[in-house]
């Protein structure tokens, strides 16, 4: 009999691809809500960052628990928790904002499992004896999927709400469609790699040791929060500044802005797998060189409220995004051992996502501070964190295979 027709790792891809989908599809709803519900835009921006509060728990329990009892069952819960997540979201017309913030902390956990275990097990499934890829293209192949999701979720979600019947509910539910022919994938077209128990209690697994090293605290941590604050400012902060501007055509504008910025971030990847160097720090620093580059331009945004500049800042963060969270895990795929992968890259992921609940302490402070003055000082900051990374540039290497 043969073996399944989808390659393992693509059947994971595509359960990390719909989760991907699940999470970002909201994005562009963020002035539907507005605009149709009457949501205040701190309200809607602590809705985009709630699932920050789902995710940071699914990515650091959910890694140790697939260390315990397998990746499938994990990606599995996974796919479940994005499916009911978005039909509550489609329910927020009638549940308010408990159900959508409910249904966000939901797809925030399955995002946690998607880039906890789903980008672990798709590296695991890149490499020999499953497949003879080239080295770090488990890496890539996780990014570029999840990457994918992120970006196709909000322009489906930015087409349906401006043209089909529905608006604040038909996108929830194709999503939720979607993940039934992905969990059949996981289920069926899978190999687990996790195949012996892992001894021990589960608070001791959660315990990950490449956290500390100083590779990662050096030069890995003050890039993390730069990989989705970079796209938070992109999609979430630089289309509200502009928005006054485009009238009618602001939910389209949101969408294919998201989109641009993923895309730019997806097309970047393979030079980040050239820029990458096992000697230095080179890549991290190129796109924390990028993301200093891409906040001071959504200044420029800020003051002329000019949507062609908000055009320049999401091709600049999302070329920065995609050599960021590149170049991060294959650092960490450097400085874990086996056993800690899935761990270290639910740290990397948590610290990664903190950068997505900016547009709600910027939104927060937008009452007493103007946005061109927050976002220099972020860009200040940014810059430091590039100092940072680049003072590490060849130290605390681990030693070469």
């Amino acid at each position: 009999m043969s073996r399944a027709r989808v390659k393992p790792w693509l059947a994971v891809a595509a359960g990390v691809f719909c989760i991907g989908w699940g999470g970002n599809q909201f994005t562009p709803m963020l002035i539907e809500y507005v605009h149709r519900a009457g949501y205040s835009r701190v309200d809607v921006d602590v809705l985009l960052g709630a699932y920050v509060l789902g995710l940071i728990p699914g990515l650091l329990v959910a890694a140790a628990m697939s260390n315990r009892y397998g990746r499938r069952p994990l990606m599995v819960a996974g796919l479940i928790s994005s499916a009911l997540g978005s039909l509550i979201l489609a329910t927020g017309e009638l549940g308010g904002f408990p159900a959508l913030f409910i249904g966000r902390l939901l797809c925030g956990l399955s995002v946690g499992v998607a880039m906890a275990v789903g980008s672990t097990w798709i590296a695991e499934l890149s490499a020999p004896p499953y497949d003879t890829a080239a080295t770090g293209a488990g890496a890539r192949r996780a990014s570029i999927w999840l990457s994918l999701g992120l970006a196709i979720g909000p322009l489906c979600s930015g087409l349906l709400a401006q043209f089909a019947p529905l608006p604040l509910t038909l996108t929830y539910l194709v999503q939720a469609a979607l993940c039934v022919p992905a969990l059949w994938l996981v289920l069926t077209q899978t190999v687990e790699t996790r195949g012996a128990r892992v001894s021990g209690d589960l608070l001791s697994q959660l315990r990950v040791p490449a956290a500390t090293h100083r590779r990662f605290v050096r030069v890995v941590a003050p890039m993390a929060p730069w990989v989705f604050g970079s796209a938070a400012i992109a999609y979430a902060i630089v289309p509200a500044l502009v928005a006054d501007r485009l009238g009618s055509w602001a939910l389209l504008y949101t969408a294919g802005l998201t989109v641009l910025t993923l895309a730019c971030g997806v097309l970047v990847q393979p030079v980040a797998r050239r820029l990458d160097d096992h000697s230095s720090a080179r890549a991290v620093v190129v796109s924390m060189v990028l993301m200093s580059a891409g906040v001071f331009a959504a200044v420029a945004t800020a003051v002329t409220r000019s949507p062609a500049i908000a055009v320049l800042v999401a091709m600049l963060l999302g070329s920065a995004y995609g050599i960021a969270i590149v170049s991060g895990l294959l650092e960490i795929q450097r400085i874990a051992k086996p056993h800690e992968l899935a761990g270290v890259s639910g740290v990397y992921y948590s610290l990664a996502y903190v950068g997505f609940l900016l547009p709600a302490v910027l939104a927060a402070l937008a009452h007493y501070v103007s946005y061109p003055a927050m976002l220099t000082v972020v860009g200040l900051l940014a810059a430091v964190c590039t100092v940072i990374c680049a003072a590490g540039w060849s130290k605390h290497l681990p030693a070469r295979a």
